[in-house]
């Protein structure tokens, strides 16, 4: 027997993406209330076509986040909650919005970049502070580069609060927005 009729070494096995595919996911999914979700999505969506006479579109600011926030509402778009099966979308241009959104205490640098983003964003348009630190200012209120929360710089309609707000919390929140501007003396 020669030493190339060895049989060769076992190497270790590396991950492949067949290995990934098969894998599924890594976590369960979440608790979800199905009928709650469905129910609060479909009044979402019923008073966005009653008060606008189509869809939601929402525009997403980041003025200084943890990104605690935006990863809640990035859930609002993944296949669980599914957000445009009810007609609510996130829309890259402020001219195309409905809604701002606003995560995170204003910090000086974005101070700017949101007050142009709201003026950009046409009539009728509503401003929604979401979690404790576009509410409040939070944990960094106070800070040397935060100016505070969101209403120190634009007009805010709504604050969701929650540090960050689940995303049944969000769609509560939206719904409680166009049920609000619906009663007279709102815009």
């Amino acid at each position: 027997m020669t030493s190339d009729s060895r049989p060769p070494a076992s190497r270790p096995r590396r991950p492949s993406l067949f290995g990934l595919i098969r894998s599924g996911l890594p976590e369960p999914p979440p608790p979800v209330d199905d009928k709650l979700l469905q129910e609060l999505a479909r009044q979402v969506e019923e008073g966005a076509k009653r008060r606008l006479g189509r869809s939601l579109a929402l525009r997403l600011v980041d003025a200084g986040s943890c990104n605690g926030c935006e990863l809640e509402l990035h859930a609002l778009q993944n296949p669980f909650y599914d957000l445009e099966r009810f007609g609510l979308r996130f829309v890259a241009s402020p001219r195309h919005a409905d809604v701002l959104l606003v995560t995170g205490p204003v910090t000086r640098n974005m101070r700017e970049a949101l007050e142009r983003t709201c003026n950009a964003i046409p009539d009728p348009k509503w401003v929604v502070a979401v979690g404790d630190c576009a509410a409040t200012g939070g944990l960094f209120s106070g800070g040397y580069a935060c100016i505070g929360p969101a209403e120190a710089v634009v007009p805010v309609d709504l604050a969701i609060p929650g540090c960050p707000p689940r995303p049944q919390q969000l769609l509560a929140g939206l719904l409680a927005l166009l049920e609000s501007s619906e009663k007279p003396g709102r815009r």
